[in-house]
């Protein structure tokens, strides 16, 4: 329930910009709302589908609100912030990073209970889904005039094509994933400049008087990526982080056990890492990026460590004759 709480943190805060409550009553609609959601989620769904619903309500939410213009996202606790020099529309870093891991691993989730029985009539279904997701939620989030947020054309692409190839049981497939968010920003640069978006990506890169412009824009973000590991309010996470990621190389056999009968949720779940991982490099925010998506990697991976304890559990118990 604690993975289902986390997903729907984000979803409350949205909910909350629409009803405009006072500081304390949104912490507490906040607080009680998240894990409500999520045990009458559980309650009436279980297990794969209802972190499939769970995901997939949270995500759509934003889809449509960036749609619309922002009205509530602009005002979420989780948007973005103008007091820190960002934009008063389309998503920030914090939600980047957690719905990012949201997508596609909502994906997998439905691909493994909801959709099972569709993807199974065909090999390429379910790769094709992780494709489909991420490219029509690209466009949402990274679009200037909707999401404008260029990190997601580079994350949310890459972590899905990551996720399809190793569905496909196609690994080296995986690694030419790296290379799909240059395509993806080229496309996006064109949207931008034949609607007339007028995005960050136009505005600092194809706007750009010479290619020195360019190295400095690029030279900006990779410094500020690197800073952003000395702030005090995100320093503290870094060991964590860390020892979490250690103790899961570690224990990586263990971990592919848990999701060895669900492969869309372990594809998803490398997916999600793959983005993780790049979008902290890509992002003038790195430090924040890695450990907002490592929170929800690690809840994820405990909701399929209890999936897995109880299919084990069940199969122990003895059947009646």
């Amino acid at each position: 329930m604690s993975a289902l709480s986390l997903v729907y943190l984000p979803l409350l805060c949205l909910g909350c910009a629409a009803l405009g409550p006072s500081v304390a009553a949104e912490r507490l609609l906040v607080m009680l709302g998240s894990p409500a959601l999520a045990a009458l989620t559980l309650a009436a769904l279980g297990g794969y589908r209802a972190l499939a619903c769970a995901c997939g309500a949270t995500a759509l939410a934003y889809a449509i609100d960036l749609i619309a213009g922002s009205p509530l996202t602009q005002l979420s606790l989780v948007g973005p912030n103008p007091a820190a020099g960002h934009r008063y529309y389309g998503i920030g870093n914090e939600l980047e990073a957690c719905l990012v891991v949201l997508i596609l691993v909502g994906t997998g989730a439905a691909l493994s209970s909801f959709a099972a029985p569709w993807a199974r009539k065909s090999p390429q279904r379910g790769p094709a889904a992780f494709l489909v997701a991420a490219a029509v939620f690209t466009f949402v989030f990274a679009y200037g005039r909707y999401g404008a947020d260029v990190g997601a054309a580079i994350s949310l692409p890459l972590g899905a094509a990551v996720a399809a190839a190793l569905l496909a049981g196609r690994r080296r497939l995986a690694l030419l994933a790296f290379l799909l968010p240059v395509p993806v920003l080229a496309l996006l640069a064109v949207a931008d400049l034949l609607t007339g978006a007028d995005a960050h990506l136009t505005k600092t890169v194809l706007d750009a008087n010479s290619g020195g412009d360019v190295l400095a824009v690029l030279g900006h973000r990779l410094r500020e990526a690197g800073e952003s590991f000395g702030r005090p309010v995100l320093l503290a996470g870094l060991p964590i982080a860390l020892a979490a990621a250690v103790l899961a190389w570690l224990r990586r056999d263990r971990l592919a056990a848990w999701t060895e009968a669900v492969p869309a949720i372990r594809a998803a779940l490398l997916g999600a890492l793959a983005a993780t991982l790049v979008g902290t490099l890509a992002n003038d925010s790195g430090a924040l990026l890695l450990e907002v998506g490592g929170v929800y990697l690690l809840a994820f991976i405990g909701f399929a460590w209890a999936e897995g304890t109880d299919v084990a559990r069940s199969d122990c118990v003895p059947r009646s004759k």
